[in-house]
């Protein structure tokens, strides 16, 4: 029976993956939440780009024109003063080169930092791409499900409708109440209601389909489109490709590189540097000499900020913690993932079951309806036991199609737990 209904999903699968394959590509293409996370993307890579800017030296050119006062020459205690001309017309150009040679590993952890941005916009991208695309699964096999009932739901009227005529003649020949003929109408009226709730579903649905995928009408809904692989490995597929653990394991990179450029901030920075200067006038002679003063310089710099003795333990203790709560995270995900592929996994093994059952009992339920309703125009039964039959065939038969839509469901979910779907 197991392998009747494997070989059953695997036919189903054939003919109607293709619609929500369809759909998942023009979502890629149109979706606006999924383009929003395109130029996350493009914008966190404008960002890797200019954290590699730091490998490259910086260029420093100056250039000041000046209004110069005259200055005043005098002694310390400020007296035997005089004036010291100075020409009116000032000058200065300035032209540095810099290279950073040592920074204690700061430029290298930040590029890196900047590179897993790039990496965790990319996996924030695939977990919205998974969302859109599971809710469109969502959504279209909720659409299926309602059209299913919907067809359930008419076949239903329609056979009331027979029952009602046959019954308006036997009220006619004094062989049935007119009280039965209105309880059957009161049944057709209820499922006209019931048919009407679908149909107001089914716009719901079809509105949500729509603008997930910028179309005007909604796909056509499918009548079955139940999926079986049972070699599946969806645990190994969900540790390798979920967007959740992507993302708690590129934090804990992240983490790891901040603690680094923490520790790099103990360390001094080394750079080389070289530098052409033009000065006018001459002030460093009195009285100052009207001429441009020219030269060039070239040599080794560090630099080290002294505040970091005290500061940066306090910095690099909390890059350790954060390191931690990011492993932790990345470890709690691993478990929620695993609980979750587990319990659908079940789900999905169970789906087949519960088709098998609801199959059966729609069968069984037709069976005793055939069975009741020849019986109740031969007069063994009375008109309740009619409509009780009617009920539980309408009942058996809409479980039947929430089974066979559930196996689609489950199937999708799992895809969107393991980051396949």
């Amino acid at each position: 029976m197991l392998f009747a209904i494997a070989f059953w999903g695997v036919c189903a699968s054939a003919q109607t993956t293709m619609p929500l394959r369809w759909m998942f590509e023009r979502a890629d293409s149109l979706n606006t939440s999924i383009q929003a996370s395109r130029l996350a993307v493009e914008s966190a890579r404008s960002g890797e780009s200019a954290a590699r800017n730091a490998y490259l030296p910086t260029i420093d050119a100056s250039l000041s024109l000046s209004f110069n006062g005259d200055g005043y020459i005098m002694d310390r205690n400020f007296s035997n003063g005089f004036k010291a001309e100075i020409p009116s017309f000032g000058n200065n150009f300035k032209l540095e080169v810099s290279q950073v040679i040592f920074a204690g590993g700061a430029i290298s952890h930040s590029v890196a930092l900047a590179e897993l941005g790039t990496e965790m916009a990319a996996f924030e991208a695939d977990k919205n791409r998974n969302e859109v695309r599971f809710l469109i699964a969502g959504d279209y096999i909720e659409l299926c499900k309602l059209s299913g009932q919907m067809k359930v739901v008419d076949a239903n009227i329609d056979l009331a409708r027979q029952v009602k005529e046959r019954m308006e003649a036997r009220v006619e020949n004094g062989v049935a109440l007119k009280t039965d003929l209105a309880r059957l109408e009161l049944m057709i009226e209820n499922l006209s209601y019931s048919r009407i709730q679908i149909e107001s579903a089914m716009q719901i649905v079809s509105q949500e389909l729509c603008n997930a995928l910028k179309m005007d009408t909604p796909p056509a809904p499918a009548e079955d489109i139940g999926i079986f692989r049972p070699d599946e490995n969806w645990m190994e597929d969900a540790m390798e490709n979920a967007p959740a653990l992507k993302l708690a394991g590129a934090a804990v990179q992240m983490s790891a590189h901040k603690e680094k450029i923490a520790r790099a901030g103990r360390l001094p920075q080394v750079a080389l540097f070289a530098g052409e200067y033009l000065d006018g006038p001459v002030v460093i002679d009195i009285p100052a000499t009207n001429k441009n003063f020219n030269y060039w310089a070239v040599g080794i710099g560090m630099r080290y900020d002294l505040a970091n003795l005290y500061k940066s333990p306090k910095t690099i203790r909390q890059s350790h913690l954060e390191w931690q709560k990011a492993q932790a995270q990345l470890d709690v995900a691993k478990e929620q993932i695993t609980l979750a592929v587990g319990a659908a996994s079940t789900d999905y093994r169970n789906a087949f079951i519960l088709l098998d059952t609801k199959t059966r009992s729609a069968a069984l339920a037709q069976e005793s309806y055939g069975l009741v309703r020849y019986r109740y125009e031969e007069g063994l039964v009375t008109v309740t036991d009619l409509l009780d039959a009617s009920s539980q065939l309408l009942d058996a038969q809409i479980q039947e199609v929430n089974a066979r839509m559930n196996i689609a469901y489950n199937y999708y979910k799992l895809q969107y737990i393991a980051g396949t779907i």
